[in-house]
């Protein structure tokens, strides 16, 4: 027999997921009386294995076979905690922990608990969200933009159609500066499109005077790329996204700059008033020179992307607390907040100063930040980040779910871990970042989900610019999409759409993720599928805010509710090669599905459906 804990169930840990300051919590522990339990302790910790406090539970009740302990504890200030129970035998002591089993209680990691401020809020424009992400220069083209000041050199594609350019110059440097165009006018006229996939949420990638089509390499924070428009057509597409309920959101670039920059000016393209330029330079403080000026620390070592001391206080006021500071200037023009590129490069007092500011200009302002793993443990260049336990991110990068999915439709997993690792980020995250989270699947950082659910090349950059899928490969990669999709539309948080992946682009990582939407050559069962989950998420208010059980997880399928105020779905997913009999409801959306009997439904291999409960 097996000691029973599980801090997702209530009736061993009361209430669910973070706690705030004050807030009584309850644990309850099943032990078999066969053990002959004589005291029961939970040693709570901080993060940094600092011991707290121990937390006595004393006996409660005999159920069965087994005896129930109970204590209840709270916490002073926010922070992140770790927890293990300490059990005294009759025999001896041990201690449990997570993964502990009945050869060895003291195996696998201890519990997490975190608690946050008890005034954290996010926006609410941003909860159960649908976000469409654009790579600006790639989307639409309306018109053309004065290209003067334009960073050289640069060169434009004739077509639309044409690829991307892949080849490296002859000395090996990949230059990134081939345009087609894509600009600010060009996502105003094509904004009704946009509202059409049920979005609530547009996120560009940079926008700002920069060298590279990708824009990463900031020239000019403060200044539109002229390929892109001036600052009236940014603030007329704003315009447009707001009428239609649309907010916008940028990328913020801070933990680097372009070597051709406004601030750094390494080929004196902006009149050598840079750090490069000049020691004198007021943008010298900025950045760290080992050997000025030609050794200087740069992101990943690329020489084009020098970084920038992030809490330089010359940096700290010009992109945060100056009149018009970079992030004052965007949400004056019209923006509704920022997505953070690599957050975990930046100070946990940097981000956390920069939330504030955005706030006082914006109090609904939103901050996303890029994180690839757990957001509320993660530990960069040795330190644990407080996104969470401070207040500061109302939103990340939802990568583990993407990888869950992922796993599960391609025949990685019966479906236990997806349901393992949902239910992990709706423990680990407070419910009101776990409603904003930003669930992907494509990004401009991953090849196309097309092609990631079926192909995993990995070739020279030659042969993922021919390669292509086969028509069964193809066929097959988009039965796979409309389950993920599904997945990802019907699971806690906001769906992130990349640009062109609801039309069945596929390709493999950059730049071959980043090919020009192609308008007029959509797969209609993709783009309709979109359009649907689109909009069943704005009708049923549970999708997007409600909680979420598990009543099914393996054998590859997939079962659970989505509850919000008496409103209750039903969602199914058949990853089997064997059929499924479900029960009867209201069916909101299915594919594959059939109706057998009066309270009856099947679902076919590689089906899905909503239903709403009589």
């Amino acid at each position: 027999m097996r000691i029973l804990f599980d801090s997702k169930q209530l009736i061993y840990k009361d209430p669910f997921g973070t706690l705030t300051p004050g807030q009584a919590c309850t644990l309850r522990i099943h032990i078999p009386a066969s053990v002959q339990t004589q005291q029961v302790q939970c040693q709570i910790g901080w993060e940094n294995g600092t011991p707290m406090c121990a937390v006595p539970l004393s006996f409660k009740e005999t159920l069965g076979t087994y005896e129930v302990f109970e204590g209840s504890f709270s916490l002073d200030a926010p922070g992140l905690f770790f927890y293990y129970f300490y059990i005294i035998t009759k025999t001896g002591s041990f201690r449990l922990f997570k993964q502990g089993d009945a050869t060895n209680m003291e195996a696998g990691d201890q519990w997490q608990l975190s608690c946050i401020p008890a005034d954290f809020t996010t926006p609410d424009w941003a909860k159960g969200a649908a976000i469409y992400q654009v790579f600006p220069d790639r989307f639409y083209k309306s018109g053309e933009c004065d290209l003067t000041g334009k960073l050289e050199p640069y060169t434009i594609h004739a077509d639309w159609n044409e690829d991307v350019d892949w080849q490296p110059t002859p000395d090996g440097k990949i230059l990134n500066n081939d345009f087609y165009g894509g600009n600010f006018r060009g996502i105003t006229e094509k904004m009704d499109y946009i509202a059409s996939l049920g979005t609530t949420i547009l996120y560009l990638n940079p926008i700002s005077k920069s060298f590279s089509s990708h824009r990463y390499d900031t020239g000019d924070y403060k200044t539109p790329d002229p390929m892109l428009g001036t600052e009236a057509d940014f603030t007329a597409m704003c315009d447009a996204a707001h009428e239609r309920g649309i907010r916008v959101v940028l990328d913020g670039v801070y933990s680097h700059t372009g070597s051709n920059s406004l601030y750094f000016d390494k080929d004196r393209t902006f009149g050598g008033k840079g750090a490069y330029c000049s020691q004198s330079s007021p943008y010298y403080s900025w950045y760290t020179f080992y050997q000025y000026p030609d050794s200087y620390h740069c992101w990943w070592n690329f020489d084009t992307l020098p970084t920038v001391k992030k809490m330089d206080p010359a940096f700290v006021e010009y992109i945060i607390t100056g009149e018009d500071s970079v992030v004052a200037h965007w949400l004056k023009l019209g923006a509704d907040g920022f997505r953070l590129d690599v957050v975990d490069e930046l100070p946990n007092e940097f981000v956390l100063l920069l939330k504030q500011r955005i706030r006082q200009i914006k109090p609904d302002a939103l901050l996303i930040g890029e994180v690839w793993e757990d957001a509320s443990n993660k530990i960069a260049y040795d330190i644990r980040r407080r996104y969470f336990v401070d207040g500061v991110l109302d939103s990340a990068m939802n990568y583990p779910f993407r990888t869950a999915i992922l796993n599960f439709l391609k025949d990685r997993d019966d479906g236990k871990t997806v349901r393992d690792t949902v239910m992990t980020i709706v423990e680990n995250y407070p419910p009101q970042v776990l409603h904003c989270n930003m669930n992907l699947l494509g990004t401009h950082d991953t090849p196309r989900i097309l092609t990631a659910l079926v192909d995993d090349f990995d070739g020279s950059r030659e042969e993922k610019s021919k390669r292509r899928l086969s028509r069964s490969q193809y066929d097959l990669a988009v039965e796979r999409l409309l389950m993920a999709s599904f997945l990802q539309y019907t699971l806690p948080g906001s769906p992130s759409l990349y640009y062109a992946d609801e039309t069945g682009m596929e390709g493999y990582k950059d730049p071959f993720n980043r090919r020009t939407y192609p308008w007029g050559r959509e797969n209609p069962q993709l783009l309709s599928h979109y359009r649907h989950m689109g909009q069943l998420r704005k009708a049923y208010s549970c999708l997007r805010l409600g909680t979420i059980c598990f009543f099914c997880a393996g054998d590859h399928r997939l079962g659970y509710t989505r509850e919000l105020d008496g409103q209750r779905l039903r969602i199914y997913i058949n990853r089997s090669t064997d059929t499924w009999d479900i029960p009867a409801g209201k069916v909101l959306f299915g594919h594959n599905l059939h109706t057998v009997a009066p309270t009856w439904l099947t679902l076919s291999p590689m089906g899905f459906c909503i239903t709403e409960e009589f």
